[in-house]
Order: structure tokens, then sequence, then C-alpha cells
């Protein structure tokens, strides 16, 4: 053990860009020299810090590699300076693998370099595909003190055929504090999973544990940040806050009972306020990383839209969001009157731009292709289409990316018309079910989170809250297929989504099995429209811990009957075992 009684560890909770390997760094070097001045002895990174997480097939061009690796070297030199060490993760090549690793900068050098055990491969996680697997090592000294660094999932799961206890190994090598960086995607309840995963951790090691999480938004990832620390005592040490970056020193001592600390300890957003704060977070991250000047979405005077313009403001500023609303001949007097109120109380630009010339346009065109066929949906739907056309022109010569507002109660049934409602740049509540719409629609008005930049108050007309919903015939449908109050189609949907639960079971909870039949049908031949939707913020974590990718072409339907008992007389022990010896 060492001989050292104080420790002092700055915690960077920062938003990396993934591919910017010198902003990264850059990041790095800024918060090296705040640690500094704080007298720290060591500045902690999140997982992949100077790639930014997840870098997906990125980490596998040598280019990358190399910009990674030069960038890892110059921070290293530079801490020749006396000052803080660094633990800053990287990808790394060693042998010919590539490894996603940890790097101990200290002294001018890179002191040490650790290897992520565990690699995820589920969920939103494919780390298989690209990194090999470490080796199980023990912990580094860092001016004298053993640091344990289990990276992100080498403290998720304890050790079985195919993860191996690295908490146990690194306790049984004389590590003193684990510190685990991470790059852990939010999702509702996580931060619960989170925190019952460290303290077991504390609990079979009896070693305090820092777990650093980054925060931002990546594609359709939105990482809350949430770092925490507990004492080996199990006691919540420091909480560090949710969705924006923070950096935070610590100081430690050592005592008869080891290592400990006290820090701050921020309020956890969770829940509704979490998802729409992932929200804000996810599409202004989105916008910004990607150049855009601002958004532009249409305004329908509908819930969905207003929500999502709640979402554009607080993310973006008012003056970077502009709305359109496009009326037809179908479009209500109180829907234009409520999306001026909307636009008005949010303070964004907003302009009016019938749309009459142009489906009546489209409508002449195919006046000799469709005559003598029977009105229907089809010519309903040249609305949304003439809308996308006209919302992306705006867009192409604005520079402006469009924000699609269709929640995923009606995506997912399929009710959202393909180059109109769903195509554009990105779609904020694309995993927020319809009854959370009107959950968040009403939050909004008495909070909102912090660093939004919308105005405080009621910004979403009550009017648009409590008028009933409609939802549209779209695409592929015809009157049969109408759908059942949300609540209902929610609480279908989510157990066919999130659990998929059997449909005999569903039925079983009490739900009529006509509905559940119909809303199972209509998921999966809405598979194809899904596919081409916009990218969206993803908020729901399924029991199975993996994303749903379901076949387009795919004739299996559920047939809502008992699940049959496998028949295991039928299986000889000569087969089984012929089995394992073929695959083993």
């Amino acid at each position: 053990m060492s001989e050292a009684s104080k420790f002092t560890v700055t915690l960077a909770q920062l938003n990396p860009a993934v591919g910017d390997v010198a902003g990264n760094a850059a990041k790095a070097r800024a918060t090296r020299s705040q640690a500094a001045a704080e007298g720290a002895d060591l500045v902690v990174f999140p997982e992949l810090f100077i790639a930014g997480y997840p870098p997906e097939d990125l980490v596998l061009k040598p280019a990358f590699q190399a910009a990674c690796r030069s960038a890892i070297e110059e921070l290293a030199r530079e801490t020749a300076d006396g000052g803080p060490a660094m633990l800053i993760g990287s990808p790394w090549v060693d042998d010919g693998k590539l490894y996603n690793a940890c790097a101990l900068l200290d002294g001018g050098r890179i002191a040490a370099i650790r290897f992520k055990v565990n690699l995820p491969n589920y969920g939103v996680f494919d780390e298989k595909r690209v990194f090999a697997r470490g080796p199980v090592s023990g912990p580094v000294t860092i001016r004298g003190i053993r640091v344990g660094v289990p990276i992100c999932e080498d403290t998720w799961l304890e050790e079985s055929e195919e993860y191996e206890n690295v908490v146990e190994c690194l306790a049984e090598t004389g590590a003193e504090i684990l510190i685990v960086p991470n790059g852990s995607p939010y999702d509702s309840g996580k931060n619960d999973l989170r925190l019952s995963m460290a303290v077991a951790r504390v609990t079979e090691s009896d070693l305090p544990l820092v777990y650093l999480n980054q925060v931002g938004g990546q594609d359709e990832l939105v990482f809350d940040g949430a770092s925490f620390v507990l004492n080996a005592d199990r006691s919540l040490a420091a909480q560090l806050p949710g969705f924006q970056e923070n950096i935070t020193t610590l100081r430690w001592s050592k005592g008869n009972a080891g290592w400990r600390c006290e820090g701050p300890v921020a309020e956890i957003v969770d829940g509704d306020k979490g998802d729409y704060a992932a929200c804000v977070l996810g599409l202004r991250d989105y916008v910004n990383k990607n150049g855009f000047p601002g958004v532009l979405l249409g305004v329908s005077g509908g819930i969905d839209s207003a929500l999502c313009a709640a979402i554009a403001v607080d993310a973006l500023g008012a003056e970077r969001v502009r709305g359109v609303m496009l009326p037809f001949r179908y479009t209500a007097q109180v829907s234009q009157d409520d999306a001026a109120k909307l636009a008005q109380a949010l303070g964004f630009r907003y302009e009016v731009l019938p749309i009459a010339p142009a489906v009546n346009g489209f409508e002449e065109i195919l006046s000799g292709v469709f005559a003598g066929l029977p009105h229907d949906i089809t010519e309903e739907n040249l609305q949304a289409r003439a809308r996308g056309t006209l919302l992306m022109a705006i867009s192409n010569k604005t520079g402006a990316m469009v924000v699609t507002t269709g929640n995923k109660s009606e995506m997912s049934v399929g009710y959202a018309t393909l180059y109109g409602d769903m195509n554009g740049g990105f779609n904020p509540i694309k995993d927020i079910y319809k009854t959370e719409v009107f959950r968040l629609s009403t939050l909004r008005n008495s909070w909102k989170p912090e660093g939004a930049l919308g105005p405080s108050g009621e910004v979403i007309p009550v009017n648009i809250i409590v008028r009933p919903p409609t939802a549209e015939l779209r695409e592929n449908q015809t009157d049969q297929d109408s759908l059942p109050p949300y609540d209902m189609l929610d609480a279908i949907l989510e157990r066919l989504v999130e659990r998929e639960q059997p449909l005999a079971e569903i039925v079983a909870e009490g739900f009529e099995r006509e509905t559940v039949t119909k809303i199972d049908r209509l998921l999966n031949i809405a598979e194809y429209k899904r596919r081409q939707a916009a990218p969206g913020v993803k908020v729901t974590r399924r029991n199975f811990g993996r994303d749903r990718r379901y076949p387009i072409t795919n004739r299996f339907r559920d047939s809502g009957k008992p699940l049959p008992d496998a028949d295991e007389t039928l299986l000889s022990r000569g087969g089984r075992g012929s089995a394992d010896a073929f695959e083993g």
C-alpha cells in the first residue's frame, strides 16, 4: 500500500465530438490547466475521449488511429511540466490489434496503458466488431497510489463465461481506488441501474469507486453525464449534474478505513424531466456538431410540432428556429390560431405559406393517371408530400436543418407519410410515445432544464394540449385501421416493442384480442417506413438490452394463441452431444 495520505483528482465530465481529435485534445489540455490551478494530482476523462464515443467503424481507419495516437503522445510530452497526470481514453493499436484503451500520461511519458476487457455487444453497442478483447491487468500507480482502471463494461457484469471479473482482479492485486471511465448513454431509469451496479462493485471490492461518464449528443445517442463517486462504505461522496459539462476537483484523504472524499451532490434529473433534457441536448449537439446554422420545422398547431418547437428553442435559442405553417383546405382555423400563439410565446420566426397551389398542381398533373379511380387517402397524402417538398426547399436555400415531428406511437404503426412527415434532418421526439408527448408538453409549461435557452412559463398554448388528438389515416391504411385511444395504443406498443411479449400474454392482461392483433399487424407492415425515417433521440431501454431490428420482408405473424411447450422427449442426448461437439 502507498505512503501517501492525500490525493486530489479532477473529474472532467465533458462533451467530446466524434472524430474531432484536435478539438478533443484541446479540451483535455484546457481542463488539465484548470486542474493544475486547483492543485490536482490527476485529471480523468471519459471513455475514448480523444476519439469521441462511440466512433463506430471510424476507429478502423489507420489515419484516424494514427491521429489519436499522435494526440495522446503530444499530451504525454506536455505532462513533463510537473502538473497533473492524465487518465484519458483512446483507441490503441498494439501488436496489430485494436483496443479500447485508457492511457496514463505523467512525467512526460505514457506511463501505463490499460485495455477494456469486456466488450459490450448489445443494444447500441457493437464493440466486438471493432475492438480486440484486452487482458485483465492490475492497477496503475499514480503519485504512489495504486488505482484500478476498469473501463465502462468492465464493471457492469459479474464474472461469467464471457465476462471477466475485472474489479475482483484489481482488488486482489492491490488497487486502492477504482476510477471507471464511461461512455454510458442515457435512457429512462438508468441512473438507478448505474448506482446499483456501482454499489455491487464497491461491496465486492471494499474499494471506493469513481464513475465518470461523458455528456453530449452523438447521432441518436445522448450521454447524460451524471457522474458520481462512492466511498468504500457505499455512501455517496459526490454527484455531478446531468446533461451538462462539469469539471469537479475532489480531495481524497486516507484513513484507517482507506480512501474517502466528500464533494458536491447535484440533483439528478430523471423520468420525464430526464427525457425532455435528453431531447434538448440531443437536438442541440446534432445541429451544432454537424454545422447547421439553425433549424426549420413545419408548425401544424398540433401537439407534436408544438413540443418539437419548444425543444428546438430550448436547444438553440429562438433566433435559430424558424417555423412555417403550411395550411390546406383540411387545416382548421383553430390549428392556425394555436400555431401563431405558439410562435409568439416561444419567440421564433414564423410565417404562413398556403399550399393549395402546390397540392392542386400535383392533383392536376395526376388527373390523367387517376382517371376513373375513386378518391381515397392518396389525395390526402399529397398534402404531407407537398409540405415536405417545401420545407426541404427552404432548408436547401437557407441551410437550416428540417426538424421532423413524428412521435413514436404513430411512427410505430405507420401513421406517418414518407417524403412528408418523416424525412428531414433529425427528430427529437422519435422515441417519445404520444402519451408522453402530452406529459412533456404540460411539464415544459412549468419547468425547463438547466441551460435551456427558451423562455420560462407557459410556452405551449393549453388549447393545444387539451384539444382531443386526431390521427389522420396514411399510406397503405384503410378505415378499419383507425387507432384506439393513445393510452391503450401506447400500452400495447410498449409490450410489443420494448418487452417483445407474445400476443396471448397481452390479451391475457385484459386488452381486446382484435385491437392487439391490429396493432401488431400495423407495427409489422410499417417496418419499411421506420427504416427511412430521420434519425432521432433515443431514450427508451428495451428489456432485452438490444435495439429492435426486424426484416422488412417478413411473413411471420404471431397467431395470438398460447405458446406451445417444447417437447424435450424428441431431443436425444446423443443429438445434443453431437451438436455440442460440432460447435466446440
